[in-house]
């Protein structure tokens, strides 16, 4: 009997497995796998991570380790090759197993907010950052970070072996957000034999609050019309501080008659008191110029921001309202409040102090009152470098507001232009500026130069007593 014949199986040949998806992280395209081949990835070694490249120790391993071979064997010379194979084991036996994933870095900054990543400081408080590196097999790091002058950073380059923690510190030398960063880090490994492309890390914002300087002032604030604080009010009323007697009256109480008056006069008679309120005080900063700054010499915004930061603490303390303005380009204002709290906000708030950039104008010359009490003290703190911060302060003084002008020019501030005539020149500017401050004081504009505790005191009392003297 003849065998069937049995029909040929058509060879195996490739068969398409669809791509895979390319926000899982596998390699796009189309994968080929022949029928009956085995996928076993599990047993298979990790593949080296992409970004690790050889350094020039390599290279010169490499060629001296090949130079040496070819030469004894086209010498004949056994002793060359004794010499290169040391080279070469080495060099097989560190590259054995090279890193199988990249290095990680962070930047970490004492103190930062967790909802801004600022971190806050104080004039002349140390500032602390960590960079945070990790890499398996490393065997150094080098980290270099850039900074503002204004914190201090130690310059130059450190080395570390990671797992690390590099330590970076300065000293905030100015208020103002400055950044941190960014920050290089380059990982070598394997006894310096690969090293990873340069991580940077993106800057870091270090928010240096301003230092306030001593100040104290006894002098009575105008028009205080609060709930409650340490200022007298000038209207009679429920208060511990006595203000004279007057006959009694319907809605008196009973206590408070003064009987000996009442015993010497026959008629009943009460003692009158004042009570005791909180004020409200507008800190308007003018930020159209900035001048100054070198040579030790603070700048006009550096007078201007710390002395906001003295006199805004003063009254916080005292339980006044505290309003913060800018008078510039952007109009920024700080709602009032009381407390330690919201003193820190005060700060934080004057740290992103800016000085309206050359070239810019003004939005609007008018000052940004709308909204503001009518019986707040506002109190400009202005260099009086322009015409318009004087016709704000004319406008405040027409509006019958209590005001007072603190001028923040520091006595040794002179002008950058230099020549044949610069001397004649800032003696006429000088002159023009005294002859600006005459105006405003004849306008009923009290202008008195910052010195620091105690230097408010009597322009305080002549805006008080103008205050309370009937209109």
């Amino acid at each position: 009997m003849r065998p069937r014949r049995r029909t040929p199986e058509p060879a195996p040949g490739p068969v398409s497995v669809p791509a895979p998806d390319p926000m899982s992280g596998s390699s796009p395209g189309p994968a080929v796998v022949r029928a009956g081949a085995v996928r076993d990835d599990a047993r298979r070694t990790p593949e080296p991570a992409a970004g690790w490249a050889p350094t020039a120790a390599l290279r010169r391993a490499a060629v001296f380790g090949c130079g040496l071979c070819l030469l004894a064997v086209g010498l004949g010379r056994p002793d060359l090759l004794a010499m290169a194979v040391p080279f070469a084991l080495g060099t097989v036996w560190t590259l054995r197993a090279r890193p199988a994933h990249p290095p990680r870095a962070a930047l970490r900054l004492a103190g930062a907010d967790v909802t801004g990543g600022v971190a806050d400081a104080v004039e002349g408080d140390a500032v602390e950052a960590t960079v945070v590196v990790e890499a398996e097999g490393a065997t150094l790091c080098v980290v270099g970070a850039a900074a503002s002058p204004a914190l201090g950073l130690t310059a130059g380059h450190h080395v570390a072996a990671p797992p690390a923690e590099v330590e970076l510190t300065g000293t905030a030398h100015r208020w103002g957000v400055h950044p941190l960063g960014p920050v290089r880090v380059r990982v070598i490994a394997r006894d310096g034999l690969l090293a990873f492309p340069a991580l940077t890390l993106p800057a870091a914002g270090v928010r240096v609050l301003p230092l306030a300087g001593p100040f104290t002032s006894r002098a009575p604030v105008p028009r205080p019309g609060g709930m409650s604080g340490v200022h007298r009010s000038h209207r009679f009323g429920e208060g511990g501080e006595l203000a004279g007697v007057r006959p009694y009256g319907p809605g008196d109480r009973p206590r408070r008659i003064d009987w000996r008056t009442t015993l010497r006069t026959g008629e009943p008679y009460v003692g009158a008191t004042r009570p005791e309120r909180d004020a409200e005080i507008v800190l308007l900063l003018d930020v159209l110029h900035e001048a100054g700054g070198e040579d030790g010499v603070p700048s006009v915004l550096d007078t201007a921001v710390r002395a906001a930061a003295a006199i805004a603490e003063h009254h916080v303390r005292q339980g006044d309202r505290v309003w913060l303005m800018e008078f510039g380009p952007r109009m920024r204002r700080l709602r009032p409040g009381t407390g330690r709290r919201h003193h820190l906000a005060q700060l934080a708030w004057l740290a992103e102090t800016r000085p309206m950039p050359e070239g810019r104008e003004a939005s609007d010359d008018r000052p940004p009152v709308a909204g503001l009490p009518p019986n707040a003290l506002v109190v400009m703190l202005t260099p009086l470098l322009d015409s318009r911060s004087a016709a704000a302060l004319a406008a405040l003084a027409r509006a019958r507001r209590p005001l007072v002008a603190v001028d923040t020019l520091p006595p040794g501030l002179r002008r950058r232009v230099t020549g044949e005539w610069s001397d004649v020149a800032e003696r006429l500017w000088r002159l023009e500026r005294e002859n600006t401050v005459g105006r405003l004081r004849e306008a009923g504009v009290p202008v008195e130069a910052w010195r620091g505790a105690g230097s408010l005191d009597a322009v305080l009392r002549d805006v008080a007593r103008i205050a309370a003297a009937r209109r």
